[in-house]
């Protein structure tokens, strides 16, 4: 098949997602480097349409900017950091599909009740390397968000994407998955189909699979839709991305009843990267460019790329005991206090 890697040197737009929303309306924290762009943009307009000699200005501006852009995101708060994860111009999943992949062949299916847009999966090659490939679909239009139910799977999701690891299992292939979701969908349907013991046998079977996994966060990681597909050898996230056990506005209604304390509880949940990093929810934090992901999508997929290479490199040469006694060592001791709790051991 056709090499599906592009060149993409576009530089995306900053009017994504709103606070909370994702789909709109920019981040109110970025307006001081969306009006320097605005600037620079009409400054090389000018350029070209009089062709006066003002290069000097613009190199100002641009030095100007990349200033602001990098004392910016220096200092994001938990919640400014949710919007960047949010963001409508981030690269999702079909993004990372497109790009990075050198070929793909999409399966379909959970062979009970349906076919969830909202989860991906399919076989993958990339420079040579072939593994299956499990991610969250969000779609980028509206209405392929509508189509995809905004990353939100149902039950049949879950069964889909395990049907898919046990068939890596037996072909003996590693798993990459990648997490952008808002959370399992909470509808009645949902629940009646079984969402809560979808998700949990999920996590089960993943603890026993003999292949490795690897799972990358690179938008949302919220709650049990999360790590429906969350568990692996190595979890890694993107820089500015988020993972949580519940969103935060979900946690401020629950906890203070009140959405103005929305930004409190997503600071008290410490769900960036470098706060679970510490906690060691985490294995790696992925950099992502100056001013986030929708800035330089292309730059960020190549980084995943050149990650995904190297981590399966190393998880190939594992034994397949060893992968799976490791695994779940590592989230039976998730959670234990030192001199509180005696250490779990394995059964």
């Amino acid at each position: 098949m056709k090499d599906k890697r592009k060149s993409d040197s576009r530089a995306t737009s900053t009017s994504g997602s709103g606070a909370g929303s994702g789909l709109g309306g920019g981040m109110a924290f970025e307006h001081p480097i969306q009006e320097l762009e605005a600037q620079l943009a009409e400054l090389e307009a000018l350029s070209l349409r009089t062709r006066l000699d003002i290069s000097s200005e613009v190199e100002a501006l641009k030095v100007r900017l990349r200033s602001a852009i990098e004392d910016t995101y220096k200092g994001l708060s938990a919640w400014e950091t949710v919007n960047v994860a949010r963001h409508a111009d981030r690269p999702v999943a079909g993004d990372y599909i497109q790009h990075i992949l050198d070929d793909w062949v999409e399966l379909h299916g959970d062979k009970a009740y349906a076919d969830d847009h909202a989860i991906v999966t399919g076989l993958a090659t990339m420079d040579g390397l072939r593994f299956m490939l499990i991610g969250h679909r969000k779609g980028k239009t509206t209405k392929e968000r509508l189509a995809c139910n905004f990353g939100c799977a149902h039950p049949e999701g879950y069964r889909k994407a395990l049907r898919k690891m046990k068939l890596a299992e037996r072909l003996g292939l590693p798993i990459v998955c990648l997490v952008n979701t808002p959370g399992a969908y909470p509808g009645i349907g949902a629940e009646e189909r079984g969402q809560a013991q979808a998700i949990a046998e999920n996590i089960l079977e993943m603890l026993s699979l003999r292949v490795p996994i690897l799972v990358i966060v690179i938008g949302e990681g919220g709650s049990g839709g999360a790590l429906g597909i969350g568990v692996g050898d190595r979890v890694l996230m993107l820089q500015y991305s988020y993972y949580s056990v519940i969103s935060p506005e979900g946690c401020a209604a629950i906890l203070w009843k009140d959405a103005e304390r929305t930004a409190d509880a997503a600071a008290y949940l410490k769900l960036t990267a470098d706060e679970l990093l510490k906690l060691k929810v985490i294995d790696a934090v992925i950099p992502e460019p100056p001013g986030g992901a929708h800035r330089a999508p292309t730059v960020t997929m190549d980084e995943v790329r050149r990650t995904i290479q190297r981590e399966l490199d190393l998880l190939v040469r594992v034994p397949a005991e060893t992968l799976v006694a490791e695994r779940r060592r590592r989230y039976r001791q998730m959670g234990v206090i030192p001199g509180r709790f005696p250490q779990v051991q394995e059964a």
